[in-house]
């Protein structure tokens, strides 16, 4: 049993999604609970009376400053988990569009580099731990997902330098490599692509399921436990790796 009692936990993206589970699965575990998302998700969020909150952009103006006023309030910082992220339109090559580059390396890897130098100080006190998340974009690549591809290799860096740097303070630092997780996310760009001319929803899922050992997509649950996992004591010696989660992808 996973136990994070005593612990406080912020999770960025942390309204919906897999950063949603994470933060659910941790209250479970013991954990106090602080998400950070934009504004506007924060606003239309139904999340638990005893969660904190900080509504942020990461890519705003004035975000590191904003950052840092939180993390006064909060006090004190035992995991971070770097979820929030960007997953942009699939585009070949010669139809990349660079301000789309721009904004998805602002909040992809600008915003993660974010995170880890505002919270330093404070998992440095407590010997805490960073869950950073990146994918198994982070390790293989996709034709029609360069830029995504390569805001997640960037992400794997940044996470096995920070391992080395943070590691002098007694932080671990790890990422998760989820494969394709049926978010409702995921199931909205595979209805695009169907409505584009692609393969139809059913057929597009059913060929990812094929892909896997098996036989499965990896849920929700599935990431929040390896975040739990890492972010343990159960992990104590682990730092400076990738987790895949993606039950056993083959292709």
């Amino acid at each position: 049993m996973i136990d994070l009692g005593g612990k406080t936990a912020l999770i960025t993206g942390g309204a919906r999604g897999l950063g949603r589970a994470i933060a659910g699965t941790m209250e479970r575990a013991g954990a106090r609970i602080c998400v950070l998302d934009q504004p506007s998700v924060l606003a239309q969020a139904t999340l638990p009376e005893t969660w904190r909150t900080i509504a942020l952009d990461l890519t705003a103006p004035d975000a590191q400053q904003v950052l840092n006023d939180a993390l006064v309030q909060i006090g004190t910082l035992d995991i971070l988990i770097a979820n929030a992220g960007r997953v942009p339109d699939w585009r070949r090559i010669g139809d990349l569009d660079m301000a789309e580059w721009d904004a998805v390396f602002a909040l992809n890897v600008r915003g993660v580099a974010m995170m880890l130098s505002a919270a330093a100080r404070y998992l440095a006190a407590t010997r805490g731990a960073v869950v950073v998340m990146a994918s198994i974009n982070g390790y293989r690549a996709h034709p029609d997902q360069a830029l995504y591809t390569a805001s997640k290799h960037a992400v794997l860096g940044l996470t096995r330098a920070a391992a080395l740097d943070m590691g002098r303070d007694g932080v671990r630092v790890n990422a998760l490599a989820p494969g394709p997780i049926l978010t409702d996310a995921l199931r909205g760009r595979v209805e695009q692509r169907a409505t584009a001319g692609g393969p139809s929803v059913d057929a597009a899922i059913g060929a990812m399921q094929a892909e896997t050992a098996l036989g499965r997509l990896a849920s929700e649950a599935d990431i929040a436990n390896a975040a739990c996992f890492l972010a343990s004591p159960l992990a104590a010696a682990i730092t400076g790796v990738c987790l895949p989660v993606e039950a056993g992808l083959t292709g």
